[in-house]
């Protein structure tokens, strides 16, 4: 497993094959029933390596510090394993392995990124956390740096207020213990797999719950 978390899936390239063939069509507006039936087969076979692009994505964070204590996967497992140890179930291990996914693309917004990722498959309360958690993290440093450690106020009273700022306190900003006995990420794949194996909400779900693509 290690070994494959190391060496990322090749892409998909021209000579790949699809299941049923490629669509024809030059433009939606002369695509037929036929040409969305292939790629919605293609994209049924592409779908399944959903998590092994994520995996590839989070490494990226492997050995790059920022300046901080420990690189920014440490802190990823560091936070998710504190969440498990804690009797957190296996959606919100999730989110806290992925909160900073997106420090490699979102490096002014990287909540955002993170967030994106994880909507179709997490709670709302689990979504606006991770969503938010970049500004209630700032609460423990951002006097430093000449913000505003307070801005997490402007959403005093929203349901998931404490929430977030739970998870800050308890699990994100002491998530830098270069001591840490953290678990590997290979602990966390089954419940990357089962937490993302099938969206609750997305533009492509039927009324049924059936994924159109």
């Amino acid at each position: 497993m290690a070994d494959d978390l190391k060496s990322p899936p090749k892409p998909l390239d021209a000579t790949h094959e699809e299941p049923m063939g490629r669509a024809t069509f030059t433009a939606f507006t002369n695509a037929t029933e036929e040409d969305w039936q292939k790629v919605i087969a293609a994209n049924g076979v592409f779908a399944k390596g959903h998590v092994d692009r994520v995996l590839t994505h989070l490494n990226l964070l492997k050995g790059d510090c920022g300046g901080f204590p420990i690189d920014r996967l440490e802190h990823s497992l560091q936070t998710a394993t504190r969440a498990h140890r804690a009797g957190m179930d296996e959606e919100y291990v999730v989110c806290a392995l992925l909160h900073d996914i997106g420090d490699t693309l979102g490096v002014f917004n990287h909540p955002d990124i993170a967030a994106a990722i994880l909507k179709p498959f997490v709670s709302g309360q689990n979504f606006w956390m991770v969503a938010n958690h970049g500004i209630f993290q700032g609460y423990y440093f951002w006097h430093h740096i000449g913000l505003d450690r307070n801005a997490r106020e402007q959403f005093r009273g929203h349901p998931a207020f404490e929430y977030t700022a739970q998870f800050c306190h308890l699990y994100d900003q002491p998530a830098f213990d270069g001591a840490y006995d953290s678990m590997p990420l290979e602990a966390f794949v089954p419940m990357l797999h089962r937490v993302m194996g099938r969206p609750k909400q997305s533009m492509y779900l039927k009324k049924s719950g059936e994924a159109a693509w």
